[in-house]
């Protein structure tokens, strides 16, 4: 549990079982506002944290996820189950899979496979009429002397939304600007990477998304993973960094024998990627069996996969 500032707070979700993985906000106003939660899995760490702030699941009034990959949403339906005067928010083009989430199911089912059960298992069908999707500029007032503003922010999913709070100046960017590695933390590194995991990852669509949070001009940048930074220029500097560098090696790992199935192609790269990530931060003086790299593995092999596929799309 950390305490932000404003009444805010990040719970610690034990995403794959790991320590800052993945994380719900609670914003505590009139209105009690949680933005994402995880997958059903982490739903107990999340049920503990609101007991520990002493929030009763009847006081929730807005449930919000930024988009609907099943580490942001898999455990939406199931939260929703137990805050009868809560309405889930989400973008439109999310709203009818956490209605009817089969679909949802099946493609994470091809990225997971037998490892869908233990990451996501249930994932529990959202009522309709407890969803309000949000347009791009809405607003929705939690507070009387705050609002939460929504941003449609594509790039890594079409359905992504980010929200800033006016209060605050904070903004939850989910996967929008990546993952911030708050290992590195202590070692004086605000280190992020793009999140570009398939299967609409658009690297256009994604600057242009960062370039309107930027417009915002937050005071503090609240990750889906994990944790928050008001180091913007650190933090925007790495993931412009990596992102360019993502992109350029997917690009020469096609190029270099473009007739490579998918599978070959996502392993080449991911192998690349990871070497280069780990001689920067050899050079900056982390150790190369840092903690760090065991989660920096999990993501690297998910965003190779979109961005050879987003690439091969193109083409």
């Amino acid at each position: 549990m950390n305490h932000l500032g404003f009444n805010t707070y990040l719970i610690d979700l034990f995403d794959l079982s790991l320590p800052e993985r993945t994380g719900s906000y609670v914003i505590l106003d009139d209105d009690v506002t949680i933005i994402e939660t995880s997958a059903s899995p982490s739903h107990n760490y999340l049920l503990k944290g609101l007991t520990e702030l002493g929030v009763n699941l009847d006081q929730i009034k807005n449930i919000i996820v930024t988009h609907i990959h099943l580490d942001h949403s898999g455990g939406a339906g199931l939260l929703m189950e137990k805050c009868p005067n809560a309405t889930l928010f989400v973008h439109p083009k999310g709203a009818k899979h956490l209605i009817n989430p089969s679909k949802l199911i099946a493609s994470a089912k091809q990225v997971y496979g037998d490892l869908f059960d233990k990451l996501f298992d249930p994932i529990i069908p959202v009522d309709e009429n407890r969803i309000k999707v949000v347009n791009d500029g809405e607003s929705l007032q939690i507070g009387h002397d705050r609002s939460l503003q929504f941003f449609h922010t594509p790039g890594h999913a079409e359905h992504h939304i980010s929200i800033f709070d006016t209060k605050s100046q904070y903004v939850y960017t989910g996967d929008t600007i990546g993952v911030l590695y708050p290992q590195l933390l202590s070692n004086g590194l605000t280190f992020v990477l793009p999140s570009t995991s398939p299967n609409q990852f658009s690297y256009e669509s994604m600057i242009q998304s960062s370039k309107r949070i930027l417009e915002l001009n937050p005071s503090k940048i609240c990750f889906g993973h994990y944790g928050s930074s008001d180091n913007i220029i650190q933090a925007l500097g790495s993931f412009y960094r990596y992102l360019d560098l993502f992109y350029d090696e997917a690009k020469k790992v096609i190029q270099k024998d473009p007739q490579l199935p998918f599978e070959e192609l996502s392993n080449l790269l991911s192998l690349t990627l990871i070497r280069i990530i780990k001689e920067d931060l050899v050079q900056k003086g982390i150790h190369d069996d840092h903690p760090v790299f065991e989660y920096i593995q999990m993501d690297i092999s998910i965003c190779s996969m979109g961005l050879i596929l987003s690439l091969l799309k193109n083409r």
